[in-house]
């Protein structure tokens, strides 16, 4: 009798820590907006301290019926094509060997209720970390200088970065090439239409669209520079777990980085 009382008692404390594990399931991810599949939400646990194996994480999201939302393929051009002016200088060298050496800037599009609004966002290719970006109903070189003139900003004005783009007009304009020459950068530029040669600009805007904006866009422009903004510098930098960095979110992983190398 004194057995079946403890198997009860066990199983009961078993159940309740179930119980526990499914709520912080649900409650990340309900925080990814429905987007997090187990591998990320694997890495989210182990940022709180909690190991776990992918597939107890799907089991845990099978019975709470959770079914992560994950972009299809996307076709990319393929044609090889320099700007002679502007060479390919980062050459798909994606993974530089400290903070503030190479830099990737992109421009997307986001509707926004009744017009179009266009976000700049640079990017630190060590970690992939999100250090600038601006938000403008115009997709000129304003735009893309104030990304940039934040990125410095943020980073504290560092000398001799590499700084890599597509060759949209934005960032060929005497405007901005000029503030990289105030900046005492190098620019870099992909061959034309080739969106491998800045592939980690492309995934970073994958995500924000596949993963976290309304199915319909924004109602307006100031929800969503609330709304990407946060994504950009907060959730993606601090929270979402990133491949790239073995699941540690960039912000995390570039702090870890400098506690361990000593990166300035």
């Amino acid at each position: 009798m004194t057995s079946y009382y403890e198997r009860k008692k066990r199983r009961r404390l078993i159940d309740a820590k179930r119980r526990i594990l499914r709520a912080r399931v649900k409650r990340l991810f309900d925080k990814s907006r429905q987007s997090a599949g187990t591998r990320t939400i694997v890495g989210m646990l182990r940022d709180e301290g909690i190991e776990m194996g992918r597939y107890k994480a799907a089991r845990l999201m099978q019975e709470q019926g959770l079914t992560s939302k994950q972009p299809g393929k996307h076709a990319y051009k393929r044609v090889k094509v320099e700007r002679p002016d502007i060479p390919n200088l980062l050459n798909r060298q994606f993974v530089p060997e400290q903070p503030n050496q190479a830099w990737c800037g992109d421009i997307t599009y986001l509707w926004t209720g009744d017009a179009w609004h266009y976000a700049a966002v640079v990017i630190d290719l060590y970690a992939r970390r999100v250090i600038g970006w601006s938000l403008s109903k115009r997709p000129d070189a304003e735009l893309a200088v104030r990304a940039l003139d934040m990125a410095y900003e943020q980073r504290g004005k560092p000398q001799s970065v590499l700084f890599h783009s597509d060759q949209g007009s934005q960032y060929g304009a005497r405007k901005f090439r000029q503030r990289l020459w105030r900046y005492r950068m190098t620019q870099s530029m992909s061959r034309r239409g080739n969106c491998w040669d800045n592939s980690p600009m492309e995934r970073v805007f994958r995500s924000l669209k596949s993963e976290w904006m309304p199915t319909i866009g924004y109602q307006s422009a100031n929800e969503a520079k609330r709304d990407v903004g946060y994504y950009l510098m907060n959730y993606y930098n601090w929270e979402r777990p990133h491949q790239f960095n073995d699941g540690l979110p960039p912000a995390k992983a570039e702090k870890l980085a400098k506690s361990v190398y000593g990166f300035c």
